[in-house]
């Protein structure tokens, strides 16, 4: 029976100004399908100010900071071609006023990719064997193995807020989720969306056996993610959205577990030397990739939990080019923009919807602070940003 969205709300903040919440940024991410030669965090997606991802979230960190009073670190987890570039970037932004005891950068590890029909190791070149990261849940070792773990346990830090990169909607230590998870005795927790269509392209949470666990969008046959209730409601319906409220404890078990993480494997396009030394550059998938899953954990948490969101205030993720159907610079900016329109509204703004705002999660973090803004309630004709 979970606990009203009050009680759950104060049951985080307690655990937030105690310094038992630490965040975990997964970024490991290229451009690649937004066509931006750069780590995905780099890419500027404020609707008005341009900001980039990483300002966006490394701010929210910050902003949290100071709401509870105390130093949330801010672990984030890089891969091997966009590690280099990020360290460089935040180095170069003064880690957006984050101290660089709060910020701790770690890389994730690899694993080689085989031809699919031989099953031999391919080759990036003569000296080099061709290396793919091993996915969101290479987390797990490389958090232990960075010292970044050690470094959480030694601040205290019980519970680790968790997402990825690419969702700037997410609420970054949001103390009703965090209440919830702490609440239900959760080692793991889920923050999910109502699926609107059978084959959206989310994890998918189900029980099995009595345990939560997530089948990824890929792995679920067609004719099972269509499959209806009695009242037309879709039987698989919650939607993973990638963010996790996860005990430290859980996770310093589940490091030693051989178990703990499977890896799955991904049929991907990979260029490789032939045996004659001559470069290939497929143009249909050749190779397995071998990838871990962060949400494999949820089985062995004792126990697991899920909470539901609204998509529109928690979930606009950016996967895809400018001018595609969905997931694009432009809906995510237009989706930013209009949960803004509704804190200003809400504070008391007229705000139309064809006028972009954005607000600085520095100037307010959820509603109910900007409505405590002393500021002259004037309609908003232009773009403007709160900052």
């Amino acid at each position: 029976n979970p606990i009203p969205p009050a009680a759950a709300r104060q049951k985080g903040v307690e655990a937030l100004r105690a310094g038992h919440v630490g965040v975990m940024l997964v970024a490991g991410g290229q451009g690649t399908r937004l066509r931006f030669d750069h780590p995905k965090g780099m890419f500027p997606i404020g609707p008005v100010s341009g900001k980039s991802l990483f300002q966006i979230h490394c701010e929210k960190v910050l902003a949290a900071s100071r709401r509870y009073g105390v130093r949330i670190p801010l672990y984030l987890m890089t891969s091997p071609e966009t590690h280099d570039e990020t360290v460089a970037y935040l180095a170069e932004q003064q880690r957006f006023g984050l101290s660089a005891e709060d910020l701790l950068i770690f890389c994730q590890g690899t694993m080689p990719a085989v031809d699919a029909r031989t099953g031999k190791i391919l080759l990036a070149d003569r000296h080099h064997i061709a290396l793919s990261p091993d996915g969101h849940g290479g987390m797990l070792a490389a958090f232990q193995r960075s010292g970044a773990m050690a470094d959480a346990r030694r601040r205290g830090i019980r519970h680790l807020f968790y997402f990825q990169i690419d969702n700037p909607l997410v609420h970054v230590c949001d103390p009703e989720f965090l209440g919830y998870h702490l609440a239900s005795g959760s080692e793991f927790t889920s923050q999910v969306v109502r699926k609107q269509q059978p084959l959206e392209k989310v994890g998918n949470v189900v029980e099995v056996d009595g345990r939560l666990q997530v089948i990824e969008y890929s792995d679920l046959p067609d004719d099972v993610a269509a499959r209806r209730n009695e009242d037309g409601s879709l039987a698989i319906w919650a939607g993973s959205i990638a963010v996790h409220g996860m005990a430290l404890s859980f996770l310093e078990r589940m490091v030693e577990s051989a178990a703990g993480l499977p890896f799955h494997r991904a049929m991907k396009r990979v260029p490789h030397l032939d045996p004659q030394g001559n470069r290939i550059d497929p143009d249909q998938p050749n190779a397995i990739k071998f990838e871990r899953f962060i949400f494999d954990l949820m089985p062995s948490a004792q126990p697991a939990a899920i909470v539901e969101v609204d998509p529109a205030e928690h979930f606009a993720p950016l996967k895809n080019a400018p001018g595609e159907t969905h997931d694009t610079p432009e809906s995510v900016k237009a989706q930013m923009a209009a949960e803004h329109r509704q804190w200003l509204r809400s504070a008391g703004f007229e705000a139309p919807d064809n006028v972009p705002v954005e607000i600085s999660p520095l100037f307010a973090l959820d509603a109910e602070e900007m409505a405590s803004r002393m500021l002259a309630r004037k309609p908003i004709t232009e773009p403007t940003y709160f900052g």
